[in-house]
């Protein structure tokens, strides 16, 4: 959703931006809360029929400025609410994370609408419990694969911006920053003593360290930096574009894609954000304690940081099932009844017992093996077994069975 299009929503709804940009929410919170909320209604004009009557007519066309005001607002139920999130999961197919974004917007809309507008007595909302988004343990690049990136890139001769790609990929994958971060950047957050400020969500400022990596790619970068044609607001930004503006985040992600692909690692999932990803597991990695990663990635509860802690208890697991006896281990006495039929059924049907399958109360699968011992030996070997292993209604008929098949060799 684009900033413009925040114009085109109820009235209320963009009173409600407008005061969380006074608590300085980040925007791309409010563009998100902002498509949120025009979904929401929009499916709300839908299901109260109030859509114009022409095949045609498509969400896009609904003018929600008039249609949804205070009155149309005031008589949203829970159940609205709950099929609203219903549909979402079900029609839109939204994945748990976006189906609790949409939840919490809501929420907290018409929770304003109650506690600071008084425009409802009760918010209807809390009637509803959160949507549970579960934990995933986040998508990151092994070693291997950061190296061929940061290859690649500085091997592309033919790229006039090699060194600002290289740049920034290099600050991603050693810093952990947030897209938005790197693209805000200004050359005055970069200080002469090896660190630099980052102005993270709800503009918190935060001190980053910079390691030797950083600072030589900084180094071979700013000198290559345009310095000429820059509009006044895009002079102090470090990372400029082909068009000699201040870096957007769409260029940024084109980049990453272009060499994801030539570096062959398409279809693992791999973003900017999984960047980030990558930083705090490799540290992590390498005994960076999580309160220390804390406080470089910029995270306000150590919850959210922990969730680095699982990828190491992830990997720890795989790696124990990868030594060579992890599959060597005793056989359970079921295990072991079961293997003794089949001999026992392997046995019979060499000898030319009919049906010696019906004789077993289970249903193991036949084995074809050359035996060395001799007919009459296994015979006399197997009617002990059969009278430790047969159930009792089966037992005698199996011994002879067996003398049976032992009278032919004497």
């Amino acid at each position: 959703m684009k900033r413009d299009d925040i114009t085109t929503l109820p009235r209320l709804v963009q009173d409600y931006l407008q005061s969380l940009e006074r608590r300085i929410h980040a925007e791309l919170t409010i563009l998100e809360y902002a498509s949120d909320l025009r979904l929401f209604f929009r499916w709300l004009v839908q299901r109260r029929g109030l859509l114009p009557q022409e095949e045609d007519a498509s969400w896009d066309e609904i003018d929600l400025a008039s249609l949804v005001d205070a009155q149309f607002i005031r008589r949203v139920t829970a159940a609205e609410a709950s099929d609203f999130i219903s549909y979402c999961r079900n029609t839109r197919g939204n994945s748990p994370n976006t189906l609790s974004r949409r939840f919490i917007a809501v929420k907290r809309f018409f929770r304003y609408l109650t506690v600071q507008r008084h425009i409802l007595e009760v918010n209807p909302m809390d009637e509803l419990d959160p949507q549970k988004t579960g934990k995933s343990l986040p998508v990151y690049l092994p070693l291997a694969d950061c190296l061929n990136l940061l290859q690649t890139v500085e091997h592309d001769m033919e790229n006039r911006f090699r060194e600002r790609d290289y740049c920034m990929l290099t600050l991603f994958l050693n810093c952990g920053m947030r897209l938005s971060e790197l693209c805000g950047l200004n050359l005055a957050d970069i200080h002469r003593n090896d660190t630099m400020r980052i102005r993270g969500k709800g503009s918190k400022d935060r001190t980053v360290y910079l390691n030797g990596a950083c600072t030589s790619a900084l180094r071979r970068y700013l000198p290559t930096r345009p310095q000429d044609g820059l509009k006044a607001e895009d002079r102090d930004a470090v990372f400029i574009s082909r068009n000699r503006r201040r870096i957007n985040q769409r260029s940024v992600e084109l980049m990453l894609e272009k060499y994801i692909k030539i570096c062959g690692l398409e279809g693992k999932g791999y973003s900017i954000h999984k960047l980030r990803h990558t930083a705090a597991t490799l540290m992590y990695q390498n005994d960076v304690d999580v309160l220390q990663l804390k406080e470089i990635l910029g995270h306000e509860n150590l919850s959210t940081t922990q969730i680095y802690t699982h990828v190491l208890d992830k990997q720890l697991q795989e790696a124990v099932e990868k030594n060579p006896l992890a599959n060597v281990r005793a056989k359970t006495k079921a295990e072991e009844r079961k293997a003794t039929q089949k001999s026992i059924i392997r046995m019979y049907e060499e000898l030319g017992v009919p049906d010696a399958r019906k004789m077993l109360a289970g249903d193991p699968a036949d084995i074809h093996e050359d035996e060395e011992e001799d007919a009459e030996e296994e015979a006399a070997r197997l009617e002990y077994i059969a009278s430790q292993m047969f159930p009792p209604d089966m037992l005698e008929v199996a011994r002879a069975h067996i003398r049976a098949e032992k009278e032919r060799f004497r």
